[in-house]
């Protein structure tokens, strides 16, 4: 039987999706052996997750202006493949200097992947199943994320750290095969524009100083950071606005569909990216489990994700989709709510409750969220709408993670995370958790705000 060419897109959408995340999301479970091996205090084994997001933060808008130019399946084959290298490069590591490097190039590979991937799916499907399609590449992400923590957890206890990026890599390799041998052609919207090699190189050096900024603003070189950062970013914005070919059409968030559901987004993963981290220390540390067990119970949430997301995809065909993510927001905040008083004396089972509704909550609202701002645009701008919704994310997820480490570093200093510090690491928890409640409820008033705007987008 012949496989039609709208599922090979899918698929490579699907698996490549997947194994970024995968690779993402089960570091947290490595990162207790990766700290002991290169000496590592808290401060600095926080940055092992961060760090690599940070860089998709960093090349997210210029990759969406790249694809468009060149062609959204060959930037994708580039990003997978700067991505299998990079993660050979961290299994060679021999430092910490070394590892962190190999960190930032896969985030560079990464930020490729996910605006291509998904780029990819939004022009090669036909509109009227484009919910759908998105559905099957957010479940790639829940997935990877609900099979991640076993995987990994299992694989980091059996044979070291290094064979979680070991494990990514024939996977990959199968997806470059596919999009080269069964993906032909390719997809440019932006083929006639320059680069704006000036916009990226403000937009890059402003969000790099304001997240870094974020992760230290308890010293005055973070201020600093954050106030310079802030303010590039605002000369980025008015800079787009007054050139020819911008590396992103700022005129998009005249719509305010997309405005409200791309801030939805950035609060929905500030709030959540972080709790992953925060349980897998209340495990690893606070109760003495292994990196194993761990990540058993870490399944919970994800795994409940990837049932949720094609299932809300699909009604977001149907029902208003940002209706859906609202409510799914309304039910993530009352996880936090729960997780607010975490520590060694809370019982499992309301942990594991708490996680089922974290699950419902992300899964109802993502891929509908996804869906509102794909559709709020024409056509010839879902590279850039894709470099957005990627841009919020992986900013989001940043900063959420740049929370926990500014959190911890101002109850701990620059201890190193033990069990004899559970207290301490009590205390931190406590404090993200309340700061994310609030976040997550501008994330729903953020999800209504744009709800009877027109899907079609009008310059």
């Amino acid at each position: 039987m012949e496989i039609k060419f709208e599922t090979y897109v899918i698929f490579v959408s699907f698996i490549t999706s997947f194994f970024a995340v995968f690779l993402s999301s089960g570091i947290v479970l490595g990162i207790p052996s990766i700290a002991q091996e290169f000496g590592m205090n808290n401060i600095v084994q926080n940055w092992i997750p961060t760090i690599a997001l940070l860089v998709v933060a960093v090349f997210t808008l210029p990759a969406g202006q790249i694809s468009g130019k060149f062609g959204v399946k060959k930037l994708l084959i580039i990003g997978v493949s700067i991505f299998i290298l990079a993660s050979i490069g961290a299994c060679l590591s021999f430092s910490t200097e070394t590892f962190l490097f190999f960190r930032v190039i896969q985030g560079i590979g990464m930020a490729f992947l996910n605006v291509s991937a998904m780029a990819m799916v939004v022009q090669a499907i036909k509109p009227q199943n484009r919910g759908k399609a998105l559905g099957f590449t957010v479940t790639g992400i829940y997935l990877a994320g609900s099979l991640s923590p076993v995987f990994c957890g299992f694989l980091v206890y059996n044979f070291g750290w290094r064979s979680m990026f070991y494990f990514v890599i024939p996977f990959l390799i199968l997806c470059l095969v596919i999009m080269i041998l069964k993906i032909p052609g390719d997809w440019k919207t932006y083929e006639n524009n320059k680069i704006d090699s000036i916009g990226y190189l403000i937009y890059g050096i402003g969000i790099l100083l304001f997240i870094y900024g974020f992760t230290n603003l308890m010293n005055a070189v973070g201020v600093i950071c954050i106030t310079v950062g802030m303010c590039l970013l605002i000369i980025f914005g008015y800079y787009e606005l007054n050139i020819d070919s911008p590396a992103f059409n700022m005129k998009l968030f005249k719509n305010m569909k997309f405005t409200s559901s791309n801030i939805a987004a950035l609060c929905s993963y500030l709030a959540i990216a972080a709790i992953t981290t925060i349980l897998n220390y209340h495990f690893q540390y606070v109760r003495g489990w292994n990196a194993q067990l761990a990540g058993i119970i870490l399944i919970i949430t994800p795994i409940i994700m990837a049932i949720m997301a094609p299932n809300a995809g699909r009604l977001s065909d149907r029902i208003h989709p940002q209706k859906l993510a609202a409510i799914g927001m309304t039910i993530a905040t009352i996880t936090l709510a729960i997780l607010l008083f975490l520590d060694e004396n809370t019982p499992i089972y309301l942990i594991v409750i708490a996680m089922i509704l974290q699950g419902v909550g992300m899964g109802l609202f993502t891929t509908p969220n996804t869906n509102a701002i794909m559709s709020s645009v024409p056509p010839e701008e879902t590279p850039n709408a894709s470099a957005a919704q990627s841009a919020m994310r992986t900013i989001g997820q940043t900063m959420s993670l740049g929370l926990l480490t500014l959190v911890f570093a101002w109850f701990m200093g620059n201890l190193k995370l033990s069990s004899r510090y559970a207290d301490l690491i009590v205390q931190s928890s406590q404090s993200i958790c309340l700061i994310c409640t609030v976040i997550c409820i501008i994330a729903i008033f953020a999800s209504l705000v744009g709800i009877k705007s027109k899907d079609s987008f009008n310059l």
